[in-house]
């Protein structure tokens, strides 16, 4: 038998320290650096930690702290919507908000934490499937093409560029981002969104593709991280996507294979907490996750936290890094709720 209470108290710390650590007006933590440690970096108010964090804290609901976090965070969300219920990456205090395009990824992504919380928002399907490539794949930002966008807040939402119009070109000049970007956690977020449906169906044999050929280190601009990769195509496939059944056992074997003597998956914390994650959703069971489990509550923190990493990047050339303890914590959360709920006698199972 599993020993519960470790992992429970690890929980209970993880989910004060995210309690004590929220923003007053529901934002969480985010650093920018140039290093996946981090160890040198200054906070950056960015929208994505917060989506990604309450829906991670989703499976602690029953927890009366995490239903305060996730009553901040979804205002903080409700909060940052822009025109056709989309969102930016940065913040609307963020100086660099008026200048970058709003993005398919970021939309996905707190569209499925407020309506997981049952908080209105703005319609915003038919903006998102407007935004696809003649492939049926997502273009990562909401931006000017050369194409007929038969809505009106589309070319609403876009002239914003013309009040900046120099920043706003200097913005695809200087950064690694493009108006065609298609990017494959990108378009994992979507279909967790939106479902699996005719519209999104082209998705499933693009990330199925990914797996295949091993190109889940560089099939996305920002997540840059298999692990992250991982973690993202696991969560469809748990929530009910069943014809992405053929990168299951290849997503466990590349995870499991990375095993270390001291239970770690990967680099360490982040990837053990995406690792896990990865693994349950995928349906997996061996000791190796009782000792992933260990290795996380052994690395976390007094504060009842666990160490920044970066989760995600600026590009490929990885000199912007963005992450947080509290992003770090949530995955952690995440996985130990995870093992807590669905293996409760693993023994049992070998």
């Amino acid at each position: 038998m599993k020993e519960q209470s470790g992992a429970e108290q690890s929980m209970l710390k993880g989910v004060k320290y995210l309690y004590d650590h929220q923003y007053p007006n529901g934002e969480f933590c985010c650093y920018i650096g140039d290093e996946d440690e981090m160890k040198m970096c200054i906070t950056h108010s960015n929208v994505f930690p917060t989506s990604l964090i309450s829906q991670s804290l989703l499976h602690l609901r029953h927890l009366p702290e995490v239903n305060q976090i996730l009553e901040m965070a979804g205002a903080f969300l409700q909060y940052q919507s822009m025109r056709a219920g989309v969102w930016n990456n940065f913040t609307i205090l963020n100086p660099l908000f008026p200048i970058c395009p709003p993005d398919v990824d970021n939309t996905a992504c707190a569209s499925k934490v407020l309506q997981a919380l049952n908080k209105g928002y703005q319609p915003n399907e038919e903006i998102l499937l407007a935004n696809r490539n003649k492939s049926g794949l997502f273009y990562t930002w909401f931006t000017f093409r050369p194409s007929l966008v038969p809505i009106k807040d589309f070319w609403l939402l876009n002239l914003r560029a013309l009040k900046h119009p120099v920043s706003y070109l200097l913005f695809w000049r200087n950064t690694e981002a493009g108006r065609y970007d298609i990017d494959g956690a990108v378009n994992a977020n979507v279909m967790f969104y939106l479902g699996l449906n005719e519209k999104t169906a082209p998705i499933v044999p693009y990330l199925l593709d990914i797996i295949d050929k091993e190109k889940e280190g560089d099939c996305d601009l920002w997540y840059r991280n298999p692990f992250t990769i991982y973690y993202f195509i696991s969560r469809n496939y748990e929530a009910g996507i069943q014809q992405l059944e053929p990168a299951k056992e290849k997503m466990i074997t590349r995870v499991v294979k990375t095993a270390k003597n001291n239970g770690a998956f990967g680099d360490g914390v982040l990837d053990t907490a995406l690792g896990i994650i990865t693994l349950i959703n995928c349906g997996y069971y061996s000791p190796l996750l009782d000792s992933a489990v260990q290795y996380l509550i052994s690395e976390q923190q007094s504060s009842g936290g666990w160490i920044r990493w970066a989760v995600y990047y600026g590009g490929p050339k990885k000199r912007l890094c963005y992450g947080s303890e509290e992003m770090t914590t949530g995955f952690c959360l995440e996985a130990l709720s995870l093992y807590d709920k669905k293996i409760p006698d693993p023994h049992s199972q070998i």
